[in-house]
């Protein structure tokens, strides 16, 4: 099925980093918004580096992410996809991640799994030119990681520990 994303990212003119997800799961574009099902670590993992609580409301969740200089959104635009299976990706349209960089002072970005980041690599390095770091993935499919192991993976992104221009 060809389904196309939705939702806009989540950035603002402050923004220092950007955290690329492949495309929103079933439930998250159930819930109209990034990291939807129940099971995925992203919310507490980002709630613990920036010693916030977990935020619930979708505007609870963009206010965290916003204050701490955190933008969120997706390599894929549309494409087809079975399920939320990443494996089963196919016919990608990607997002003009180069076009939001203009808008903000991103200086990283960061794949949020190694699917992320190979399609980031594919589709939008060139237009960007600049290199995604990859994280491990917060999905509950990446039972390799604990919720510990995963929130000591992606300190780098506190803000202290992000370079400024």
């Amino acid at each position: 099925m060809h389904v196309t994303h939705t939702f806009e990212p989540v950035y603002n003119g402050e923004s220092r980093v950007l955290v690329l997800g492949t495309f929103p799961s079933v439930k998250s574009r159930e819930s109209a918004f990034y990291y939807g099902h129940p099971q995925n670590r992203f919310w507490k993992v980002t709630a613990a580096i920036v010693k916030e609580k977990v935020p619930v409301s979708i505007e609870e969740k963009k206010s965290m992410l916003l204050k701490h200089g955190i933008a969120i959104w997706d390599v894929i635009s549309s494409c087809d996809i079975k399920g939320s299976s990443d494996s089963s990706i196919k016919s990608v349209v990607p997002n003009d991640v180069g076009g939001l960089l203009g808008k903000s002072k991103i200086i990283k970005i960061y794949g949020n799994g190694a699917t992320a980041c190979r399609l980031y690599d594919k589709f939008c390095k060139e237009k960007t030119g600049v290199e995604i770091i990859k994280l491990p993935s917060t999905s509950p499919a990446n039972a390799a990681f604990s919720l510990e192991r995963l929130i000591q993976c992606w300190e780098i992104l506190r803000p202290e520990n992000i370079c400024r221009k």
